[in-house]
């Protein structure tokens, strides 16, 4: 009887231990390469035929969990031939390599004949259409089409319109009035679209979040004002008649560890809509870099919403990155957006949590594509101007392709004490997340405002270049109640306006009729030849307080001569010279990619990190794009 109940046992103990083995995971650790060993970032990669899947970190490397071996999985990645792999045997680290695909900026070659370019044109959009179908998974009928001879990609993104500025005359209008924006979530759209081989569309592209996404050599602020004021007078590119005014605003920069304590509350979308490769996926592993900066006095709260919003994990001191980061982890994507309730759950949590004197944020991560309860650009704005009055900042941080609600991000951060930034990998997120983390996180400065007065003496027209979802009211300036853009430690605000100097042929401020009822009085006012272009004012409040200070600084009226524009200036230009050409602007008399190319390529300088070198190769990218539209004018 023994015997036989030790052999019944046995048994048991041996049936157990075998089920065990058929039903433990397996993990897959890689890497992802090039041809020549580069490293790919941001790189999808998934388990045919089903929805698991992540990214490739900033090592080029992923883990993935499996239920057995073998195996079946796809790697996908812009500019490069998606490929899938077959795993037998499980090893320490697979290294995976994807040949490089045809790319536009390498299609035309020296002697190649129209019809050997045009079919290898052809061939290259093919091969990034393939690419584009895979990661789009949320395809609906359109509100956008983008611009593609051989494919047109139907989906739902949504852009506010933007109407661009125009000239005019400080004779009736002397003050420009704008808020501060040092938004940078426009380029690295603008970049993605690029990258797949399509146009942006106009209202995708704002200047003046593309001449910001660049770091500038401005000088630092002296003593103890938190910000300083820079400018420069030069010709303009693009209009040989006209001059430009490059204005550089440098805000304090401070050691990392002197930051004050933070308070963030993570507001995470896990609806269905997050449910692809380059969202759900991307937003874990960005907040899993941004833990890397939390400190013991920091604290972290997650609040996610789908149908519903919920606390996902209380306020947690810094130091236990381990536990926040299994609540980041365990996340998963499903259901309806109801972006509201979750806006409301964040803020309560970070008004419960507040630390006074300190850096109280909620971290918003979504496609913006809100569609339970308040989903409107206008009641998003009824609902965060409500919330931001508990002194509580926004970041908002865009992910995704095929359904992005741009216009949603831009309304929640502009109206939410708030920055926003689009992330379209994992080196984008390195970039807000860590390089940038005193900038994007922590607010030195609150509702920046600039108001310009222009000397009609040498201004006969001015316009501003970008900012146009940020205009003010000559009389909002003085209105400490008047919200404003916010910078942080260490940002930067660049400004660009277009001068026609007085004297100049003027055909856009135009004319009217005289007047009927009332008599017509010719304004010849005396003008003041003081060798003064403008007057610079900008107003800003300390964190916590009400009233707002005021600084001052003048515009010499003296020219810089081309051969003295110093690189930082040269770059601005160059930069609004192609955001004007993306968006086919009235105002560009002579510029063309090639002048944009040369521009930059003079004034790139050092570029430790690349992106103006990135930058270059998007210019290269999109005149082959539009090469045809620009034959054909």
């Amino acid at each position: 009887m023994k015997t036989l109940l030790i052999s019944i046992l046995s048994a048991c103990f041996l049936f157990g231990t075998s089920m065990i083995e058929k039903t433990e995971s397996v993990t897959i650790s890689g890497k992802v390469v090039g041809p020549n060993n580069d490293l790919l970032i941001g790189a999808n990669v998934s388990v045919v035929g089903t929805t698991t899947g992540t990214m490739t970190d900033i090592d080029g490397a992923f883990e993935l969990v499996v239920s057995q071996l073998p195996v079946t999985i796809g790697i996908s990645y812009l500019g490069y031939n998606s490929k899938q792999f077959t795993i037998t045997e499980n090893k320490e680290q697979h290294v995976f390599i994807l040949e490089q695909a045809l790319v536009l900026d390498e299609i035309v070659v020296s002697g190649t004949i129209k019809k050997n370019k045009k079919l290898l044109r052809k061939r290259a959009r093919k091969e990034q259409a393939n690419v584009r179908m895979e990661q789009i998974n949320h395809a609906m009928p359109a509100t956008i089409s983008y611009h593609d001879s051989e494919i047109k990609i139907q989906n739902t993104e949504q852009y506010g319109e933007i109407t661009e500025n125009t000239f005019k005359s400080p004779l009736k209008e002397a003050l420009s009035t704008f808020s501060l924006d040092v938004d940078r979530a426009a380029y690295s759209n603008v970049r993605r679209m690029l990258n797949n081989g399509s146009r942006p569309p106009v209202d995708a592209v704002r200047i003046e979040e593309m001449i910001n996404y660049f770091n500038y050599d401005y000088k630092a602020p002296k003593g103890e004002d938190p910000l300083a004021i820079h400018s420069t007078l030069t010709q303009c590119p693009w209009n040989d008649d006209h001059q430009l005014l490059h204005i550089g605003l440098q805000a304090k920069k401070i050691d990392e560890d002197q930051l004050p304590p933070s308070n963030l509350v993570f507001l995470i979308d896990v609806s269905g809509s997050m449910n692809s490769h380059n969202k759900l996926p991307l937003v874990k592993s960005s907040f899993n870099l941004l833990l890397e900066k939390m400190r013991p006095e920091d604290k972290v709260a997650i609040v996610t919403y789908a149908g519903n919003a919920a606390v996902l994990l209380e306020s947690t001191s810094g130091d236990q990155k381990s536990k926040i980061k299994k609540a980041i982890n365990s996340l998963g994507a499903g259901g309806s957006t109801g972006g509201a309730e979750g806006i409301k759950t964040a803020y309560e949590i970070a008004r419960s949590n507040f630390i006074d004197n300190g850096n109280n944020r909620v971290i918003l991560a979504t496609d913006g594509d809100f569609n339970v309860g308040i989903h409107s650009a206008k009641d998003l704005e009824k609902l965060i101007k409500k919330e931001r009055k508990s002194d509580v900042y926004l970041t908002v941080l865009g992910y995704g392709m095929g359904n992005y609600k741009d216009e949603q991000m831009q309304t929640l951060a502009n109206k939410g004490n708030g920055n926003h930034a689009y992330i379209d990998n994992i080196q984008e997120a390195h970039k807000i997340l860590i390089s940038e983390f005193a900038g994007s996180m922590h607010a030195i400065a609150k509702d920046v405002k600039f108001q310009l007065e222009f000397n009609p003496a040498y201004v006969g027209a001015y316009r501003l270049v970008g900012y146009e979802n940020r205009m003010l009211e000559k009389e909002d300036f003085n209105d400490d109640k008047k919200d404003a853009g916010d910078i942080g430690y260490g940002h930067q605000m660049t400004a660009i306006y277009e001068i026609m100097p007085t004297g100049t042929d003027n055909n856009y401020t135009g004319n009217v009729d005289d007047l009927i009822y009332q008599e017509n009085k010719a304004v010849t006012p005396k003008l003041i030849m003081n060798n003064e272009l403008a007057t610079i004012k900008f107003r800003y409040k300390n964190p916590g307080e009400t009233k707002s200070s005021l600084q001052k600084a003048t515009v010499s009226a003296s020219v810089t001569k081309s051969n003295d524009i110093n690189a930082d200036t040269n770059w601005a230009m160059a930069v609004a010279e192609f955001g004007m050409l993306l968006r086919d602007s009235e105002f560009i008399e002579k510029g063309n990619f090639d002048d944009v190319i040369k521009l930059a390529t003079e004034a790139r300088g050092e570029d430790q990190d690349g992106y103006r070198a990135e930058f270059i190769r998007l210019v290269k990218v999109s005149k082959e794009l539009f090469m045809e539209e620009i034959a054909a004018k």
